[in-house]
């Protein structure tokens, strides 16, 4: 039986833990040199391919330095347990008041810690940041956010990929997605997951159908492999990106279903359809994990019905 994905401390809107396992083994198929991600969020994908190299980028700044000081040991296990413990036990005697003190103080000063503590106990662990860069998103209402098992859990996250950290070559930079992109050699491998078109964007991920158009032109125009993750469609409506921007000869697609949740009843469950576009075939695959009571469902084909223009397999 295969072992859980491993959860990065932060969480994020969006976040590919129920993707990973497909993601991982389509990566597995290919030889590279450098893992690089120009949208690398939470960095759960990372986290569980665990490349020996890689470049991750992003151009929220805040997401960048936690992990970089992760990575010196600038902040360790141990200072995230004091840190929330301290922290959660003034949550828990102020309540909403000293949320918002602690999110003014990080709009006006920002640390990691500052940022890790709004992340777990903002509304629904949104990311979100207004047009003039601050963070803006409303407490969660629960003054004892931070029980001992809560802090426990991101604790154990924060060693995780502090251990994951010391073993690899991996560099943390803020960067567009452009800039990431012209850094790609042949022998890299490229995994874009970019902000979903038509959903919530943000100060620091605001997205456009331009921006859609142009990271396809940019993943087409790569001398390595690629894999992108978007969102293909659900029971209201179609990513019209796919038709716009990926339905390319030299392009291919593995769809995945699977079911997310508004509410906690039953008829609150909608099915999403993912998809996973790369400039290689992908073998028919099925996912490591499956998620509980429901079914996945992958299926490989082509995005247009004219031949693919076949590339050969990396040395």
């Amino acid at each position: 039986m295969s072992s859980p994905p491993l959860v990065p401390p932060l969480k994020c809107q969006g976040i590919k833990t129920k993707l990973v396992s497909a993601i991982q083994k389509v990566a597995d198929t290919r030889e590279f040199s450098r893992w690089i991600e120009p949208f690398c969020g939470s960095g759960v994908v990372a986290l569980n391919v665990q490349p020996k190299k890689a470049l991750l980028c992003d151009t929220n700044l805040h997401i960048i330095s936690l992990y970089q000081d992760i990575q010196s040991g600038k902040i360790t296990a141990a200072i995230v347990k004091e840190f929330l413990t301290n922290e959660g036990e003034k949550l828990k005697a102020q309540g909403e008041p000293y949320f918002y003190e602690v999110r003014t103080r990080f709009n006006e000063a920002p640390t990691p810690l500052d940022f890790l503590f709004l992340n777990r106990s903002c509304f629904n662990g949104v990311i979100r940041f207004n047009r003039k860069g601050k963070f803006n998103v409303p407490y969660c209402h629960k003054p004892e956010r931070f029980a001992q098992s809560y802090v426990t859990k991101i604790t154990n996250q924060v060693r995780q990929i502090a251990q994951v950290l010391s073993t690899v070559d991996w560099t943390f930079e803020v960067r567009d997605f452009r800039e990431t992109l012209a850094q790609a050699k042949a022998g890299d491998f490229v995994y874009a997951d970019p902000p979903y078109a038509g959903r919530h964007v943000d100060y620091f991920n605001s997205w456009s159908d331009a921006d859609e158009a142009a990271l396809g032109t940019a993943l087409g125009s790569l001398p390595c492999d690629f894999l992108l993750s978007t969102w293909h469609s659900n029971e209201f409506r179609k990513n019209t990106a796919i038709e716009l921007v990926w339905s390319r000869a030299d392009f291919y697609m593995l769809k995945r279903e699977h079911f997310y949740h508004v509410g906690a009843s039953e008829d609150l469950r909608h099915p999403m359809i993912e998809a996973l576009i790369s400039n290689f075939p992908m073998a028919e695959t099925t996912p490591l994990l499956r998620p509980i009571e429901q079914p996945m469902l992958f299926a490989l084909e082509p995005l247009t019905s004219a031949p693919p223009q076949m590339r050969s397999p990396a040395a």
